[in-house]
């Protein structure tokens, strides 16, 4: 592609070579920022299209672009987004500024800085025994819904995927024979494997002998006959888990699954948090700093510690 037609179309170049998942992030916050955009006084014409808010953005000075930016911030402070989401955002917008800036449409870059954060700050999920009590719940029906659902519980546990990793497997990305699936990581652009526990083979072998050997996604929508109707989406696997949850008196979504995994992989590897990497696939081992800390609940001991009776 031509440096001027790149300059044009300076989104498309920024997610070109990611993956489908992290496309999506990318765009849902550079629609967020167009809207904020569309909503200022003189500044709705220039926001028809995200590319059109951000070449917007990339055309004031240096000061009116931080004025922007820090205009938005405040904007999604006042929407009462959480923080993670205001810094993820915020991380979109400046890095496209900085795409700008390497291929010469800029000089500079966006100063604006993140607001404070806590992060996961409840790591627990539904714990050893809600997951048992969510599995059974799942396998109390027979019935093809019965057996997906059953085989998602224990991808989103057993191996502590994320929701959006289970929908994206196809049948082609389980190996029955070695008992691996093929998993398309966060932000990642390969698909690595992951070695799956016998109980979670067993899920997913009694899944596929309903489901058939079709090509196609791994999981399937059921119609009112069983049939299956096309992918399922995150919004279902966060429905399902809901719905499984409170039909054993929990509230939990999908990622409560993947705390709960990865709290009991602490807890069995006495703390080793090297090693609970490679099974939780954090790209961050502070992330798993913070499981730890919560896991032990240090803070908690301190104040026992210096409580007086």
């Amino acid at each position: 592609m031509r440096l001027d037609r790149i300059q044009e179309h300076l989104l498309d170049a920024f997610y070109a070579g990611r993956s489908a998942n992290t496309v999506r992030a990318y765009r849902r916050d550079h629609e967020d920022f167009r809207a904020f955009v569309a909503r200022q006084d003189g500044l709705g014409p220039f926001a028809a299209t995200a590319e059109q808010a951000v070449r917007m953005l990339l055309a004031v000075a240096h000061g009116q672009a931080n004025a922007l930016a820090l205009g938005y911030r405040n904007d999604m402070l006042r929407r009462e987004l959480q923080p993670a989401t205001v810094n993820r955002r915020l991380a979109a917008l400046r890095s496209v500024v900085k795409l700008g800036n390497t291929l010469g449409l800029v000089t500079w870059g966006l100063d604006i800085e993140n607001v404070d954060a806590v992060a996961y700050r409840d790591t627990r999920g539904p714990g050893r025994d809600g997951v048992r009590a969510m599995v059974a719940q799942a396998k109390g029906r027979t019935d093809a819904k019965g057996l997906r659902d059953t085989a998602i519980v224990r991808l989103l546990h057993d191996v502590a995927l994320r929701r959006g990793e289970a929908v994206s497997l196809d049948l082609d990305h389980y190996d029955s024979r070695r008992g691996t699936v093929a998993v398309l990581g966060k932000g990642r652009t390969q698909r690595e494997r992951v070695t799956l526990p016998a109980a979670t083979r067993a899920a997913l072998d009694a899944w596929i002998l309903v489901r058939g050997k079709e090509p196609g996604p791994l999981f399937h929508r059921l119609d009112a006959a069983g049939r299956g109707e096309g992918r399922l989406t995150g919004a279902a696997v966060y429905q399902i888990v809901r719905e499984l949850g409170a039909g054993v008196g929990l509230a939990t979504r999908p990622h409560g699954l993947r705390h709960s995994a990865i709290t009991a992989a602490l807890d069995a590897s006495n703390g080793n948090i090297r090693a609970v990497q490679r099974f939780s696939r954090h790209r961050d081992v502070r992330v798993l700093q913070t499981y730890d800390d919560n896991r032990a609940d240090l803070a908690g001991q301190m104040a026992a510690l210096i409580t007086e009776d």
